[in-house]
């Protein structure tokens, strides 16, 4: 296995178990924004599932196959969905969606050819190997995850990672 392709995929398992742990959070936790202004916990795994499910339906299947990439979405308004989104589904829905939409991801990287991992593709005006492309949204789930878990440490909670 191409060792980037095994970075990504145990990247992805290791964020399917760090999720489950926030059921365990207190609904005002889950309920808490990550910062004055910003989004909840709630709203921040929300919108992980939006992504992936995005990158599972609108870049994967045409990265594999090397053909034109469909037109993205306009970020601010997928964020913005699945927020609203997020405001009014339980931690459970939220929890269980992300893990079904991750591990969907997961399958399908890792029928991924390890030939592809290296090959340049095109995302919008950016050339950059699918690695790198993937690679970014470790990126953001790291980004994110060390979000809350700051909010949390603040809160006298925590969720190992």
């Amino acid at each position: 296995m191409h060792q980037n392709k095994e970075e990504v995929l145990m990247h992805f398992e290791n964020s399917v178990d760090w999720v489950k742990n926030l059921e365990n959070l207190t609904e005002e936790q889950w309920r808490t924004p990550i910062a004055q202004g910003k989004w909840t916990i709630a709203e921040v795994v929300g919108h992980f599932e939006a992504w992936d499910r995005f990158l599972l339906n609108e870049r994967l299947p045409y990265l594999i196959e090397g053909a034109i990439l469909p037109k993205g979405p306009e970020t601010e308004q997928l964020n913005r969905q699945s927020s609203i989104k997020s405001k009014v589904k339980t931690k459970g829905e939220i929890i269980k969606g992300f893990i079904a939409a991750r591990r969907s991801l997961i399958i399908v990287i890792n029928n991924i050819e390890d030939e592809l991992w290296a090959q340049e593709i095109k995302v919008n005006q950016t050339t950059l190997t699918l690695t790198a492309y993937l690679k970014g949204f470790v990126e953001h789930d790291e980004h994110h995850f060390s979000q809350i878990q700051e909010i949390l440490k603040s809160l006298g909670g925590h969720c190992k990672r």
